[in-house]
């Protein structure tokens, strides 16, 4: 496209507008114009700003992520109504409540706002965007994570004022952060799943169930040597028992990077998000 701009005042000497050399218009080139979607990094990181923006408008949601954690790990430290084996109590109970931290924020949390979702349309209407399912399923994590973040500093925080005392060995910040991110994808493959393929009143059902359920067999804050010893091989194939376990061997025991645990989550991860992009519907 062009803009041709007339010359006024018989040319430049007279004190004109701009001509060319012929005597003529000058002539602009504009760009030309470059329809198409915007970079997928982009709209997913729009896409995630906005599930972080709706997550802290909800009260309902950060009573789950943050409140109860920090609730169970004060009632069930200042209080022996479990018992842990030696050692003082917060200490067992600092890596379960990060892993259920994890589990509500990455699960229940997200499988129940995105049931909701596409029950009202949201989803349908995000389906007709350039943002396809792993666009979803990547911008969910990322705020996933950033929530998990602000759990982990108050839950850390907490556990420092009610006397916890970390084992850690010098990379245990590493792999702590790697169980986290292989729990978060582990969850939040489940989390869209469940919340991509049932009606929102089951996933609402649905996913207060399982974590009523890990919560109380998932080693959070029942120890799994409690269980029959049959129990507990499987108990540990659950991804919260992997988180768990893996927790607290690297912070209560000072372990280094727990690989059967990891490999339990990376399957989990693997599965879930893999079926959740390929079930998931929009409507």
């Amino acid at each position: 496209m062009s803009d041709a701009v007339p010359a006024s005042g018989g040319g430049p000497a007279s004190g004109g507008g701009p001509a060319s050399e012929s005597g003529g218009p000058v002539t602009r080139e504009w760009p030309a114009p470059a329809p198409g979607a915007a970079p997928l990094a982009r709209i997913v990181t729009a896409q995630a700003g906005l599930e972080l923006r709706t997550l802290v408008r909800n009260g309902e949601q950060l009573l789950l992520t943050l409140i109860i954690p920090v609730l169970l790990l004060a009632a069930f430290s200042l209080e022996p109504l479990v018992r842990v084996g030696s050692g003082p109590r917060v200490d067992f109970l600092v890596p379960g409540i990060i892993a259920l931290a994890v589990m509500s924020t990455a699960f229940t949390s997200q499988a129940i706002a995105t049931g909701f979702e596409r029950r009202y349309g949201v989803l349908k209407r995000l389906g007709s965007t350039p943002l396809r399912r792993s666009g979803l399923i990547a911008a969910k994590t990322i705020t996933v994570i950033g929530v998990e973040l602000v759990q982990a500093i108050v839950i850390i925080g907490v556990g420092l004022a009610l006397g916890w005392r970390t084992g850690a060995g010098p990379l245990a910040a590493a792999w702590v952060v790697l169980l986290i991110l292989t729990g978060t994808a582990a969850f939040s493959g489940l989390a869209l799943l469940m919340a991509g393929t049932l009606r929102a009143e089951a996933t609402l059902a649905a996913a207060n169930l399982v974590y009523l359920v890990l919560l109380g067999v998932g080693g959070v804050i029942f120890p799994l040597t409690k269980f029959p010893a049959g129990a507990q091989t499987g108990l540990r194939l659950l991804p919260s028992g992997a988180l768990s376990d893996g927790l607290r061997s690297v912070l209560q025991h000072g372990g280094g990077l727990p690989l059967r645990d990891l490999a339990v989550l990376a399957v989990w991860a693997a599965v879930g998000i893999g079926l959740a992009a390929r079930l998931f519907r929009w409507e």
